[in-house]
């Protein structure tokens, strides 16, 4: 455990230069004694890393110094080969990129190593989009890739629930999800998600931007999708369940906070849900294995939308 803390230690420190303390125990789990432990472990076995006091102060590597362990391990070469996904890296316009840098790793590989890694892309494949789906439109992709990296503003028109709006953003970074690709621009100084396929015009302009030091993508979104379903997650519905429907819910990804078994193999289910519609729309796919019990306004929908229902096939039935 401490020779991968001190491998890591030196990683970190060769490839994002000064951290300081807090931050590399924070990278590390460990606590800032054990850091100052390891600390001294890697100077007393001949490693210049120094500290510098003061409030942007921290350690570092003595510059020009580098380390030869670099080489990967065979796990980490065959996630490697792994965390390669195709259909993303096309529509990024890095597909002929990608493969020919797994080609180049395989053939750096010992040769005991080279079939585990083939292995690992014949025998694991990666799909993110969801069922019966197809994957959203990414005309504009290559270009917003090419302006995340070149830190270009771009200036877009973008149908938001609100209507058709024009802004001029600073692109900071792209975000695949559920096969859909999200872009994180800052517009003044807060940064905001757009959805791509969302975008009906797009213009890289000539006009460059300064990328915020503190920015993470990673945290951002993690702390965006907490807060969007926080705000959109508000209330709660029951519903009664057949066993077959208890599945199918499970099969339809929705978010169950309690689940109470009834005698006869029914369940009544508490769900959490954004709006009126939009939970209606999910429960409709159920079709009679869901009894909403809660709150009135989704039961009230669900029957008004299976009358419309029995009337459309009704009289469908009495014109044959």
């Amino acid at each position: 455990m401490r020779a991968s803390r001190l491998l890591t230690i030196l990683m970190l420190l060769q490839t994002r230069g000064r951290m300081s303390a807090p931050a590399l125990a924070d990278e590390l789990e460990v606590s800032i004694r054990t850091l100052y432990r390891d600390i001294d472990q890697l100077s007393a076995a001949g490693v210049p890393v120094y500290a510098e006091r003061g409030r942007a102060g921290g350690f570092q590597l003595l510059d020009g110094w580098r380390t030869r362990l670099t080489g990967l391990t065979a796990a980490e070469a065959q996630a490697m080969f792994l965390a390669g996904l195709p259909g993303p890296a096309a529509q990024l316009g890095l597909g002929d990129a990608m493969a020919a840098a797994q080609l180049k790793l395989l053939a750096a590989l010992p040769a005991d190593w080279q079939a585990d890694a083939r292995r690992v892309s014949s025998r694991f494949h990666l799909d993110p989009v969801g069922w019966y789906r197809q994957a959203a439109p990414t005309d504009h992709l290559p270009s917003v890739a090419e302006a995340v990296w070149g830190e270009h503003r771009l200036k877009i028109r973008y149908d938001s629930w609100r209507g058709t709006v024009e802004r001029e953003i600073d692109p900071l970074g792209l975000v695949l999800k559920a096969g859909d690709w999200y872009l994180v621009g800052r517009v003044g100084g807060d940064p905001r998600t757009y959805r791509l396929s969302n975008i009906l015009e797009l213009a890289v302009l000539d006009q460059s931007f300064v990328r915020p030091a503190d920015f993470t993508l990673a945290d951002y979104w993690t702390a965006s999708t907490r807060r969007f379903e926080a705000e959109l997650k508000r209330e709660t519905a029951r519903v009664r369940l057949t066993p077959r429907g208890v599945t199918q819910l499970r099969n339809l990804g929705l978010a169950s906070v309690e689940t109470m078994p009834e005698p006869d193999g029914r369940a009544i289910v508490t769900l959490t849900i954004e709006t009126i519609e939009l939970a209606a729309q999910e429960l409709l796919r159920l079709g009679a294995e869901a009894e909403v019990l809660e709150p009135p306004a989704l039961r009230q929908r669900m029957a008004e939308t299976a009358a419309r229902l029995a009337a459309l096939y009704g009289s469908m039935s009495a014109e044959r």
